[in-house]
């Protein structure tokens, strides 16, 4: 974790702790006062609530009974399913609970020690980018003595009703946590990376190969310390918390406890006419309502398996509310996953350990059009590239690379009617391999990715790319929409993700002295065709070289082939315009490099911008002698600098 932590309203824990202890009083949050204006902003609860601390609510209470566990916790009359859900993914990973309870040892009450209490916990969340300490008092909010919230099955337990109240507190109100996502919550805990799946649209519960990718790239999530929430979807009739026919509960959030992939012993395979159980374990917030399909408790499939194959398999049940499912009667029962995965970018790991990137962005309104950067989605041909703009590189021959956008969270602008997510999403398009100016105009350039574009805090997405450079967009789905954004980047090698805000080279002194671009100019190098033949077995590793005044760049080398497709790009800001671009095609060698052919290239605007196919040349003037092979390049060239 990192060492800053950001102080939500600037309360410093030890400071008024300390003073507490000292005036012998027990701390009250000015900032989050036991009052109605902290419970709800429109409806108000049935009947008066009342502030009670821990110690007027049982005897002897605790942050933790016989430690944590996921079983520990109960929703109460909130609709904030999704927050117990999440609280009990956490509760499964110790090193993930410890950040957000920090120093839990020295915030427990203390028998021995009462004097040490002063009414006052602190809790850490990962806000937006950064930790952020917020700091409680612990009157509770309580009906008839009991509380009506967050609470655990054990009366004298409290440390999920204390996380519920500062993780209210940063929402601005109780009722602001009414109706949220389980995926938003668990990456505030521990700054995951956020994926929603929805399972209908994916035909995961129809197509077996689906399914399996699935299966194991859970496994994998969840072996690693991730976190996998579920829920089912209401459909336009029903409603939300009713149960289906199988017993699971409708617009509810499950947590994933255990995956397992089992292969069966002679005996169960027998059984079971399989020799390997995909199995998936949940957990039901309410701690109760189950489950009534295979492998539900009493059901046939239980019966087949002995107490200790039970064991031995894993298949165990940790209490209440929790159940087995095949994954296959899961992938068909349930519409939407949440998979939030902890991405490993330590450098002291047996498992593969990613490069991260983080940017803080935002989308802005400007009437100026190269100073706005609220564009909207690609449909908006006109404004789209009016969007902030980031490039980074893929340095391998191939690399997966991991993106997630999130945008400002919304649940503190609940009350004034604006808490739902703004649909946002964004583009990666392959541009070329020198761009370091933003780009005005789509011409050579590949749309490469699409995420999806969706009302979720978060938008994930996982792709293979190519070595070369890449631009990212992420954009709101409509122009002119105005908020915050980061955005994460994860490679295997470091990839140097950075905002592009320049539209076009500065103009400085120096420029008076050695001149200003007044042309620029980009160029696809699709392919080469038929090339002179360089070794014995009738092949060629050809690569082109493109000069421009002072500048060369190249293509990565084609291996064995004499027609090679490079779809190589460059683009230059030219000062001197009559001077031409030379497209040059070689041999890789261990010795020396061969010279293939070339092709000369005025580039003016007037030229044509279809894609042309050149006749390769000797060196010197264009009319040189002709050498084997064709060339087939895109040019494009303008005077205005922000028109390309």
């Amino acid at each position: 974790m990192s060492s800053s932590v950001q102080l939500f309203r600037d309360q410093k824990y030890h400071e008024l702790k300390g003073q507490c202890i000292q005036q012998r009083r027990l701390f009250e949050d000015p900032e989050f006062p036991a009052s109605d204006a902290s419970l709800f902003y429109q409806s108000a609860p049935p009947r008066k609530v009342e502030w009670k601390r821990p110690k007027d609510l049982c005897e002897d209470p605790h942050l933790f009974v016989n430690g944590i566990s996921s079983h520990d916790l109960h929703q109460g009359t909130l609709g904030n399913c999704w927050f117990v859900a999440a609280c009990s993914c956490l509760a499964l990973r110790k090193t993930l609970w410890q950040q957000v309870i920090p120093d839990f040892d020295e915030q427990e009450w203390d028998p021995k020690n009462p004097e040490k209490y002063a009414g006052i916990f602190r809790f850490r969340f990962w806000c937006f980018g950064e930790w952020t300490e917020v700091v409680i008092d612990d009157l509770l909010p309580t009906m008839d003595g009991k509380l009506i919230y967050c609470h655990s099955n054990v009366k004298n337990e409290f440390w999920s009703a204390l996380l519920e109240k500062a993780y209210a507190k940063l929402a601005g109100s109780y009722e602001a946590l009414d109706g949220g996502s389980a995926a938003d919550a668990i990456v505030d805990f521990t700054g995951a990376v956020a994926e929603s799946i929805d399972l209908v649209q994916g035909k995961h519960g129809e197509i077996i190969s689906e399914q399996m990718k699935l299966f194991e790239d859970l496994l994998k999530v969840h072996k690693r310390g991730g976190l996998i929430s579920c829920s089912i979807m209401a459909s336009s009739g029903s409603t939300n918390e009713v149960k289906t026919e199988m017993g699971l509960v409708i617009g509810h959030a499950y947590s994933v406890t255990a995956i397992r992939k089992l292969r069966l012993g002679e005996r169960l395979i027998f059984s079971f006419k399989a020799e390997k159980l995909f199995m998936i374990r949940l957990r039901n917030p309410w701690g109760k309502r189950e489950w009534n399909g295979a492998w539900s408790d009493n059901s046939e499939e239980w019966k087949k398996v002995s107490n200790s194959e039970r064991k031995s398999l894993g298949l165990t049940l940790e209490n209440d509310g929790e159940f087995w499912m095949t994954f296959e009667d899961w992938c068909k029962n349930f519409t939407d996953v949440d998979i939030c995965r902890i991405v490993n970018t330590s450098y002291f790991s047996i498992h593969k350990t990613w490069e991260k990137k983080m940017m803080h962005g935002a989308w802005a309104k400007n009437s100026e059009p190269l100073l706005n950067r609220s564009g909207g989605c690609f449909d908006n041909k006109e404004t789209f590239l009016q969007n902030p703009q980031y490039v980074f590189d893929v340095k391998k021959t191939e690399d997966k690379v991991l993106v997630s956008l999130q945008q400002e969270d919304r649940l503190k602008y609940k009350k004034e009617g604006k808490g739902d997510s703004i649909p946002i999403g964004f583009e990666i398009f392959k541009v070329e391999d020198n761009r370091s100016y933003r780009l005005h105009k789509l011409t050579v350039q590949e749309r490469v990715a699409t995420s999806p574009y969706i009302n979720t805090r978060t938008v994930f997405l996982k792709r293979i790319l190519k070595q070369g450079r890449y631009i990212l967009i992420p954009t709101t789905y409509h122009p002119g929409i105005i908020t915050k954004f980061i955005l994460r980047l994860f490679t295997d090698v470091p990839s140097k993700l950075r905002e592009l805000k320049a539209d076009k080279p500065k103009m400085t002194c120096w420029s008076l002295l050695c001149g200003y671009p007044r042309r620029v100019t980009q160029i696809k190098i699709h392919s080469a065709e038929g090339l002179q033949k360089q070794d014995r077995s009738g092949g060629a590793d050809p690569y082109v070289l493109i000069k421009c005044e002072n500048q060369n760049m190249r293509s990565p080398v084609q291996h064995d082939t004499t027609s090679a497709v490079f779809d190589t790009q460059v683009v230059f800001y030219r000062k001197n315009i009559d001077s031409p671009i030379i497209v040059q095609v070689w041999n890789s060698n261990i010795l020396c490099d061969q010279f293939l052919g070339q092709a000369v290239l005025a580039a003016s605007p007037s030229d044509p911008r279809e894609q042309q196919t050149l006749q390769l040349r000797g060196r010197g003037r264009r009319e040189a002698a002709e050498m084997p092979g064709h060339i087939t390049v895109k040019v494009f060239s303008s005077d205005d600098l922000v028109e390309l």
